[in-house]
């Protein structure tokens, strides 16, 4: 058994509610001296891709404390390599003198795109040289994907700003904008180019992404290696059923719009937020997911209380035949037990932590089917 495997089904039961879903992964890496010591080949990326029936994927280097135009290049052979699948995006240290002329060059020899790491390469996005790869993406339409995790002061004033002043870029925030998701929801609408990607693991905040921002500006994606494509999948299209997006809407974030960008081609909108829905909560399921996310915490941390929590989630499974989504903790505790089996097999492999990613949002999402247990 590995991860992958038992995930397989539930990315296959999302995509069967989906007529015609296609994938495109908006966020992956290539790289091997990343200081966090997480590494993915050209090949590795393309068996992940081709093992989802992925269309294609952004990508760009990992974090090269060495500098990136060796990386730029490297990333620039793969997607030349990749028959179509990998549309490769140059990453830009602003700190740099040349700055703008590495992503000069980068674009002349085939990347379509900017990636900018702000917490990494400690900047803001005020910094002059980052107007100025604003003001290139604006003059050729290109698209700019900016982490936008915690730690990066006023990255969602700037970015709208930036959306403003530049409505020809399209500026990506990845993870879902989570560092300014409380927010920067209600002006997302008045700014069609400022668009979010996914490649994000947390139920609550996927759920508030999918309901409050136009689905035409989200966009499907896993941050492998960090994630993979089939993973993301499972769990992320479900916070979108859950959240009561539309079939064409869905179509869209997986890959219709990525494309488009891909493309050069104008952004389409595909309606306004869908809003929250209005349904009591499950107080049993809630618990299931709780004691899952922190155990997903502490696992990853290799924090003791790991253990404790995840017997803790399988005993909230533990309800009467009658209790109303009484399959859903079925479900649940299949994953559970996996994940168990999983670990026995590997206790290394920090893959395994999605099926307990998957089965925290399975538990948020009591209304997506799930599949059917032996």
């Amino acid at each position: 058994m590995d991860p992958l495997t038992t995930l397989r089904p539930w990315s296959e039961i999302v995509s069967a509610q989906i007529e015609g879903l296609e994938l495109f992964d908006a966020h992956t890496h290539l790289g091997q001296n990343d200081p966090d010591e997480m590494k993915q080949t050209p090949g590795e990326l393309l068996d992940v891709l081709r093992g989802a029936s992925a269309r294609g994927a952004f990508v760009f280097p990992m974090h090269e404390p060495d500098g990136y135009p060796p990386a730029n290049d490297m990333v620039l052979a793969a997607a030349a390599d990749s028959d179509g699948l990998l549309v490769p995006f140059c990453r830009i240290n602003p700190h740099t003198d040349d700055a703008r002329e590495e992503a000069e060059r980068c674009l002349a020899a085939g990347a379509r795109g900017i990636k900018l790491h702000p917490r990494a390469e400690q900047f803001t996005l005020d910094h002059p040289r980052v107007r100025e790869l604003a003001a290139l993406a604006n003059e050729r339409e290109l698209p700019i994907l900016v982490h936008a995790g915690r730690g990066i002061p006023a990255l969602g004033l700037h970015a709208v700003g930036l959306a403003g002043e530049f409505p020809n870029a399209r500026l990506i925030l990845a993870h879902a904008g989570i560092c300014d998701l409380s927010w920067i929801w209600r002006v997302a609408a008045d700014h069609p180019n400022l668009l979010f990607d996914t490649a994000w693991w947390m139920p609550a905040d996927l759920l508030t992404l999918f309901s409050l921002v136009p689905p035409g500006q989200i966009l499907f994606a896993s941050d492998a290696p960090y994630g993979s494509t089939v993973a993301s999948a499972a769990f992320q299209l479900r916070c979108a059923l859950q959240a009561g997006l539309s079939a064409e809407q869905i179509r869209c974030i997986g890959s219709e719009q990525s494309l488009r960008i891909a493309a050069g081609e104008p952004l389409e909108p595909c309606g306004p937020p869908v809003g929250e829905r209005e349904r009591p909560s499950h107080v049993l399921l809630d618990r299931v997911a709780e004691f899952l996310l922190v155990g997903a915490i502490a696992t990853f941390r290799n924090n003791e209380s790991g253990p404790e929590m995840l017997a803790l989630a399988r005993l909230a499974c533990d309800v009467p035949d009658e209790v109303d989504d009484a399959p859903v903790f079925a479900a649940i505790r299949s994953l559970i037990d996996a994940f168990d089996e999983l670990t026995a097999a590997d206790p290394e492999d920090r893959a395994r932590i999605a099926t307990l990613i998957l089965a925290a949002t399975v538990a948020r999402t009591p209304d997506v089917p799930v599949p059917a247990q032996a």
